[in-house]
């Protein structure tokens, strides 16, 4: 690694008025507090209700872990800024962090994509579902999408290691990577384009394998005989469609730049949302919309009930 004429950066954040950032620490705390505990909810279910030792509840646990460790590499930081007013941030805490988030955010991209999968395997070869995955295939995916998300990550991450800084003032409120290079002293042409290429390759590779997926599970659906399979089929579906919707709807602002000088407050709210709001929202998208995680919530309460009573 080249030595740095830059060791400190500044966070701008998202305002510099007291009363708003009192507000943003409220709100950004209770979401992430509602991220974890939602999140670890559904790992500790999955852990210990035998009912939901299923494929999909095991790729619902990793999905899981993905979220905490995805707000957590970043939100807390922000938090501390906004309570101490301290802004600052070293040159090696923030290449941490953007190492991080990218590497949980583009595992999450594949990992989506691997739960769709196992929805069209659940309903399209229902006789063949608990061979095809099995629990080794189930653990190799899961690997395979970490390393996908590292191989994905490491180029264009290697060269930022070695750009040298004339700005020490970021334009965000966590460490990203095209605020970053703006503060570059040297070329960032190359970056900025495998940057590009890393974010297109993930997305479009994910997003057709989803698509691929329930273009056949739709199919597979519209023959069922009966309107009550054809509904309990969907509902299967439905939460992990709703999510990929939130994550990728999402990330095409974040990527797309818009030509509009309101293009970084824009791309601030929208990883507001990615970063802080998702994260809470979808253990309960999972939960609210199926009924065996409801049944083995209330199920883990009343045996924690019983124990205290004994």
């Amino acid at each position: 690694m080249r030595n740095h004429t830059i060791t400190t950066f500044l966070l701008l954040g998202l305002t510099d008025d007291p009363q708003l950032k009192a507000v943003l620490f409220l709100f950004l705390g209770l979401t992430y507090m509602l991220s974890v505990t939602g999140n670890l909810t559904i790992i500790s279910l999955t852990i210990l209700d035998p009912q939901l030792k299923t494929p999909m509840y095991y790729f619902l646990q990793n999905f899981a872990f993905l979220e905490i460790a995805f707000t957590s590499a970043c939100m807390p930081r922000y938090l501390y800024n906004l309570a101490t007013g301290d802004n600052a941030i070293t040159y090696n805490s923030c290449i941490t962090e953007i190492f991080f988030t990218d590497l949980f955010g583009v595992t999450e991209f594949f990992l989506l994509a691997t739960m769709s999968y196992d929805r069209y395997v659940a309903i399209c070869k229902p006789l063949q579902y608990v061979t095809i995955m099995n629990s080794r295939i189930c653990g190799r995916l899961v690997l395979s999408c970490w390393a996908a998300g590292l191989l994905i990550i490491f180029p264009p991450f290697n060269l930022v290691l070695h750009l040298d800084f004339c700005d020490s003032v970021i334009n965000h409120f966590l460490c990203d990577a095209y605020p970053l290079l703006k503060l570059s002293c040297t070329e960032t042409w190359l970056i900025e384009q495998m940057i590009i290429a890393s974010a297109v390759l993930t997305f479009i590779l994910t997003l057709i394998c989803v698509v691929l997926s329930y273009i056949c599970i739709i199919q597979t659906i519209l023959k069922f005989p009966s309107a009550q399979q054809r509904t309990k089929a969907f509902s299967t579906c439905s939460s992990h469609m709703i999510v990929v919707s939130i994550t990728y709807g999402s990330c095409i602002f974040v990527y797309v730049k818009p030509s509009s000088k309101d293009s970084m407050a824009i791309n601030k709210c929208v990883t507001i949302l990615i970063t802080s709001i998702a994260p809470m929202l979808n253990p309960f998208i999972y939960t609210l919309r199926n009924k065996q995680v409801k049944q083995a919530f209330s199920n883990t309460v009343k045996r924690m009930v019983l124990g205290f009573k004994e």
